[in-house]
């Protein structure tokens, strides 16, 4: 973390007050005392200041002192501690920024709530302008569902490395949730009460990246008229989620190996580095093997990011979870959209599984909402899935089972028998759900799904 830096102009020195002892909850601290305006003036043009302390003894008035030190930095908080207050020059001040007007006679009690006071507040209005630019994408589903031995992998591994402070890459196709693996780490580490930063690597120009990843000082390019905050500091005591990390421009690689070997940032145009304690998850959706091997990526930063990695399976390698998926999002999106759609028909599950979902689990959901705005009918057919899913995932099994034709009644025959099964299943319950599960080893979520396929309900048995 930071140590603040406080910036003192008192023309008695450092003795003058006991700045130190007022400020101890601060500490470390990092001080200077100048003891003119002229030198305070040069401090603030080579340096970057947290908080400044003003007190006008001999000389210009207190409102004058600060209005030279506003001039100079306008973002600095900065408290006025005047021998001589009176109303006018405390209005004066304050109404022209400053953080606090203190009565000389008062420093021993009021100085040290007043800059924690500052310092915080600071902090806050850096870290709502950093969420207000930051870039982030919204991740496709609100938390993991899937129950496929490829997914079981991947949570195991979450759980026994979230804890610890190892970076992580996350490898996937587009669309395979590494964000909300990323997230999943974040919320299950002792990282979890402080800030979760993402960065879209792949969406920040070249130009603005290494600003928006180190920060940068005033005057530090054009266009520069205010410091700011990165988005690597921002980070500090929390995790720094780097999405599409092989976007990175290798100059920046360069750049970011450092920040990550020394733990140490410097902003654009600044001459000190600000320690931070930061967590990185990398993700990338390109093969960042061959990218080293072509030197497209540093070998070393690769290293470096390469402690723990967790590669993520595409959607098509998971199974039955493309069932559990599409009944999660259909039923969620006919509940954003008031839709009274009991969910998708038996025939929809059996396209769905068939299609090879490039995009993965952001295009199933894609889909899905689309079938659930589409329908006419009590629950979502295949005429509600665009064409080219439906005449895709009729190619697919088409070759995997050698003819269209087989295809076509296979499906029909295992429709006529599921709806056969289901109904003598819960005949025999008498509408127990619970228990028709436990006979058919299914969890009773997936029973439910079949049952709705076939507009079966528990409540009919039961009569």
């Amino acid at each position: 973390m930071q140590q603040p830096r406080i910036l003192i102009v008192d023309s008695e020195g450092a003795t003058a007050l006991p700045y130190a002892r007022l400020s101890a909850r601060l500490q470390p601290l990092d001080v200077r005392v100048e003891t003119t305006l002229d030198k305070a003036l040069g401090t603030l043009s080579r340096d970057t200041w947290d908080l400044g302390v003003v007190t006008a003894r001999s000389g210009p008035s207190a409102d004058v002192l600060y209005g030279a030190i506003r001039k100079a930095d306008p973002q600095l908080p900065v408290v006025v501690i005047d021998p001589r207050p009176n109303v006018d020059t405390a209005r004066a001040c304050l109404q022209a920024g400053a953080g606090d007007y203190l009565d000389i006679a008062r420093v021993e009690t009021d100085l040290e709530d007043s800059l924690v006071r500052l310092l915080t507040t600071s902090r806050h209005k850096a870290a709502e302008e950093l969420l207000r630019r930051a870039v982030e994408r919204p991740y496709t589903f609100d938390d993991f569902l899937g129950e496929s031995p490829a997914m079981q992998q991947v949570y195991s591994v979450i759980d026994r490395i979230a804890v610890s402070s190892v970076d992580v890459l996350v490898t996937g196709e587009t669309g395979t949730g590494k964000e909300l693996v990323a997230r999943a780490i974040h919320k299950r580490s002792r990282r979890s009460t402080g800030p979760f930063v993402p960065v879209d690597c792949g969406a920040i120009p070249d130009a603005l990246i290494e600003s928006e990843l180190f920060g940068h000082e005033r005057g530090a390019f054009t266009g520069a008229e205010s410091r700011r905050m990165g988005l690597v500091e921002f980070a500090d005591g929390g995790t720094l989620f780097l999405d599409e990390v092989g976007e990175l421009p290798l100059p920046l690689q360069a750049k970011l190996l450092r920040v990550l070997q020394e733990r140490r940032v410097r902003r654009v145009g600044a001459r000190q580095e600000n320690a931070v304690d930061v967590r990185v998850v990398a993700a990338t959706s390109r093969n960042i093997d061959q990218m080293v091997q072509r030197g497209e990526f540093r070998r070393d930063l690769f290293y470096r990011i390469n402690v723990v990695r967790i590669d993520l399976p595409p959607l098509r390698q998971r199974g039955d979870d493309v069932g559990l998926l599409a009944e999660f999002f259909a039923n969620r999106a006919a509940s954003e959209m008031g839709r009274e759609v009991g969910g998708l028909t038996t025939d929809v599950y059996q396209v769905l599984k068939g299609y090879h979902w490039p995009g993965n689990v952001r295009e199933l959901q894609n889909v899905v909402r689309r079938a659930i705005a589409m329908t006419q009918h009590p629950m979502a057919g295949i005429d509600d899935l665009p064409d080219d899913v439906v005449a895709a995932s009729g190619r697919n099994a088409g070759a995997e089972a050698g003819a269209v034709g087989f295809f076509a009644q296979r499906t029909e025959y295992v429709a006529k028998f599921e709806k056969h099964y289901l109904t003598d299943l819960l005949t025999r319950h008498l509408g127990d759900v619970s228990a028709a599960a436990r006979e058919a080893r299914l969890p009773r979520g997936t029973l439910y799904r079949l049952m709705k396929g076939h507009g079966l309900d528990g409540a009919t048995f039961r009569k």
